[in-house]
């Protein structure tokens, strides 16, 4: 049996990897898979052996705590968890700023008179040192009490046998305020004595500072990674948002109107033009389109007739038809898309900290040092106060402050430049994980291709114009709502061709569309429709062809049974697509195109793109399954996509980046996101991982060099020699620098400029295929199209770019595209600056000018 645990508690790798020895030692577990980001765990257990409690009883023995999800009942998802995680996060945020609060003070008492601040009177001079080193405590007790949770995590695992980060973070700095504490008494001691000496030497001898800064900083680099977590949960919501609330179901005759959780199987179902699908079924009456994008990856609508299956979220693109009901709640498609993310994301294995790698063995060392120096300097000079400044300073050189900054501080500015550049990491394991990469699976549409159907061809026989074949052709496909007609309407209007009206118009079902235009009986659509009509095809059989041949669908018109040409429709290449595949060779990382559209449309654009192997006809089980099997082969996979149905494999690849202006899901389901909907930025991610982890492995050398380098000294071992030991003041300034150094380095990543660039918009403009419609002037009976330059602000992310664009290229004659990194709209059409201005402003956002 597979069951799935929530695991609270865990808070680094070594975390994880302690709950999976832990559940892993039970007798009757065969195979565990813990998620650090997700705090879940996935067990495959024999149920005759052991049970659901014993396992949770081993990981509470381990220090943690886990629980059974809650099950939604028939849509299959465990709900969401965002409250705990908000809560979570609201705790967090509130620890920092508090943190930051009494650190500020703090650190100008300690530090501000060495660089010449003013200090109060009381706090000034040898005579008022207890009252400087009391302050100092009382503003560092708050911060412990607010940060106290990594004393109890840390300590916890320290008992346990399993140190993790917050054991190192627990031991640095409570050896940082203990000898505080001490120093504290020395003070006192001095001043009750009258000895000034004993005073002035401890009273820079406070290294309540040191733990403030530690705890602190780390809460902040905490408090950063947390925001990523708890997303799995929003994407599984988003999916079940898919399928509608309810279906309209024929009972005894009449038509009602039910919650989709009542649906039974053998129900029929009425679904009309627009709405979604409730549950699976099979048709039963009527016909339609039925965009399948959402689970299929197919760009185009397929046409439905009787006899034909229809899936849950399915969106009806035409006509109305009644369905019967095959499989409903748990069973549907869309339920077993959810129970996929559910899976995949509780079995991703997080990446281990290299700083966690080595805590298991770092701190107990450290601490016998300590404890055994402490002894011989008690044995060698009988003296406790050497004793207990030798052992101190030893821990205080090993304080990890440098090496729990390693990781983060570089995770941070890599992050926040990659942020800058547009590409958006949800997490410091997404960017681990990314350097090590071997194979990229490109989803094709929307992500290598532009994900709507344009018009990328037009033949027209002999005596006739482009521009009078697809001026017919789009007076005959205005009324039709099947895609690919609306690609020729959106090409006639972006060329200002003039629109007649038709009459006796009738959209054939799986054939094409039907009208008289000036008295003229035409026809527009497939060669089985022309063949039914008669149509002298022979000529053009080759045209079709090949144009087929190249991943195009070709779209036959006829006037009174004359054929007047061809216009081919496809789903074309983004500008820089070739050139991503090209520059994921050059990163020496396999391409595999992975997509639900057909064998001969997919080959076509692979060749095009330079993409050697190609997956096609799959399913969304299937694309996670693909993923699965280049796992099971040793590869570390990172998928692209952008679409519902890339949910599932972008949630099981080691990394999912998810194109800005896909859906939702798709971005909730990836670990990174393009907000520049390019796939160029796909390839500089994957360069800017490999330097941020360089940058970190630079960051724990340095980290562990000052601590190498100062335990002997601090522990005395060069002192019978050479005299030489280092007291704890200098121990500090030492781990002080190599916190200097590490984040000195961890900034050097602020001029990290990528190899692969997105193209500019002049150079998206010269890429594009015929079919383009960006920066392309067409000449229209001695008359030019209109070509401008808006710049607009307000717009932050792809969605917003989106919603511009659609508000422009709704508007008569118009064809727009939205550069959101520039803040401008390409504009070419007719419409006057009053009208794009408005159409900008309706939309929310603020046009600056027009040019």
């Amino acid at each position: 049996m597979k069951q799935t645990f929530n695991v609270s508690g865990m808070t680094c790798s070594a975390c994880s990897a302690h709950v999976e020895k832990a559940v892993g030692k039970v007798e009757g577990v065969s195979q565990v898979s813990v998620n650090l980001l997700g705090n879940s765990m996935q067990v495959t257990y024999d149920e005759s052996a052991v049970t659901a409690e014993t396992i949770m009883q081993a990981v509470a023995a381990a220090g943690y705590g886990a629980s059974l999800p809650q099950r939604a009942g028939k849509q299959g998802p465990s709900p969401r968890r965002e409250n705990a995680a908000a809560e979570e996060l609201d705790s967090m945020k509130r620890r920092m700023v508090w943190s930051f609060v009494f650190l500020i003070p703090l650190f100008y008492i300690s530090m501000g008179h060495m660089m010449g601040a003013p200090l109060p009177g009381f706090l000034v001079g040898m005579e008022n040192a207890l009252a400087f080193a009391l302050t100092q405590l009382l503003l560092t007790l708050p911060i412990l009490y607010l940060n106290d949770k990594y004393y109890r995590v840390g300590f916890k695992t320290l008992f346990h046998g399993a140190p993790n980060m917050d054991s190192l973070i627990a031991v640095g700095s409570a050896a940082a305020v203990v000898y505080g504490v001490f120093a504290i008494y020395q003070i006192g001691f001095g001043l009750g004595r009258g000895d000034m000496a004993l005073v002035e030497k401890y009273h820079m001898d406070l290294y309540f500072e040191s733990a403030g800064m530690i705890l602190t900083l780390i809460t902040l680099g905490k408090f950063l990674e947390t925001r990523s977590k708890g997303r799995t949960g929003e994407a599984i919501a988003r999916l079940m948002d898919l399928a509608p609330k309810t279906a309209s179901v024929l009972r005894d005759g009449e038509e009602v109107e039910i919650p989709v959780e009542e649906v039974r199987v053998g129900d029929r179902v009425v679904v009309r033009p627009g709405q979604s699908i409730p549950v699976d079924g099979v048709i039963v009456e009527g016909a339609s389109a039925v965009d399948e994008s959402a689970l299929t990856g197919e760009s185009l609508p397929v046409d439905k007739a009787v006899g034909d299956r229809v899936a849950a979220a399915s969106i009806n693109r035409s006509g109305s038809f009644t369905f019967e009901a095959l499989r409903v709640g748990e069973d549907t498609t869309l339920a077993q898309m959810i129970r996929l993310v559910e899976e995949a994301s509780g079995s991703k294995a997080p990446i281990a900290k290299l700083a966690d790698r080595v805590s298991g063995v770092f701190v107990p060392v450290v601490m016998a040092i300590a404890a055994v120096t402490a002894v011989v300097w008690l044995i060698a000079s009988g003296s406790v106060t050497q004793a207990l400044t030798a052992g101190v300073a030893v821990l205080v050189i090993s304080c990890p402050c440098a090496l729990g900054l390693a990781t983060p501080v570089a995770i941070m500015v890599g992050t926040g430049k990659g942020a800058e550049n547009g590409i958006l990491v949800k997490s410091a394991e997404a960017l681990e994980t990314l350097h090590a990469i071997d194979t990229v699976v490109l989803d094709k549409t929307g992500t290598l291709t532009r994900g709507k159907p344009q018009v990328t061809d037009v033949l027209p026989a002999e005596g006739l114009t482009e521009q009078g074949l697809l001026g017919l052709a789009a007076c005959l496909e205005a009324p039709s709502e099947h895609p690919l007609g609306a690609a020729i309407v959106e090409e006639a209007a972006g060329r200002g061709l003039p629109r007649q009206p038709v009459e006796g118009f009738e959209a054939v079902h799986g054939r094409g569309v039907r009208a008289v235009l000036g008295g003229h009986r035409c026809l527009g659509g497939n060669r089985a429709m022309m063949e039914e009509a008669g149509v002298d095809l022979d000529r053009w059989l080759d045209r079709a062809e090949t144009l087929a041949g190249q991943g195009k669908t070709p779209l036959y018109f006829a006037k009174d049974a004359a054929l007047l040409g061809l216009i081919a429709v496809a789903d074309t290449p983004k500008p820089t697509s070739r050139d991503a595949v090209a520059a994921f060779r050059d990163l020496g990382v396999d391409v595999i195109m992975l997509t639900g559209d057909n064998r001969r449309t997919a080959d076509a654009i692979g060749r095009e793109l330079g993409v050697t192997e190609v997956m096609a006809e799959v399913l969304p089980q299937d694309k996670e399954r693909k993923i699965a099997q280049l796992q099971e082969q040793g590869k570390k996979v990172a998928m692209v996509g952008d679409g519902v149905n890339d949910a599932p494999a972008l949630a099981r690849a080691d990394v999912g980046l998810a194109i800005g202006a896909g859906t939702d899901v798709a971005i909730e389901s990836a670990d990174i996101v393009l907000m520049k909907s390019d796939l160029m930025d796909a390839a500089a991610a994957v360069e800017l991982s490999r330097a941020t982890i360089r940058n970190i492995k630079e960051n724990l050398f340095w980290a562990f060099f000052y601590n190498t380098l100062g335990i002997p000294l601090a522990a005395g071992v060069f002192y019978a020699w050479l005299h030489w030991q280092l007291n704890p003041m200098f121990a500090a300034a030492a781990m002080s620098l190599s916190s200097v150094t590490v984040v000195s380095n961890a900034l050097r990543l602020r001029f990290f400029k990528s190899r692969y660039r997105a193209a500019s918009p002049v150079e998206a403009g010269a890429a594009c295929t015929a079919g383009c419609p960006v920066s392309r002037q067409e000449e229209q009976g001695g008359t030019t199209a209109m070509e401008r330059t808006m710049k607009i602000e307000g717009m932050m992310c792809a969605h917003c770019s989106g919603r511009v664009e659609k508000a422009l290229n709704d508007l008569p004659g118009v064809t727009a595209s939205v550069n959101l990194e520039a803040g401008t709209a390409a504009v070419t059409g007719e419409a006057s600056d009053e009208a794009l201005t408005k159409a900008v402003t309706d939309a929310g956002y603020r046009v600056v000018s027009i040019q």
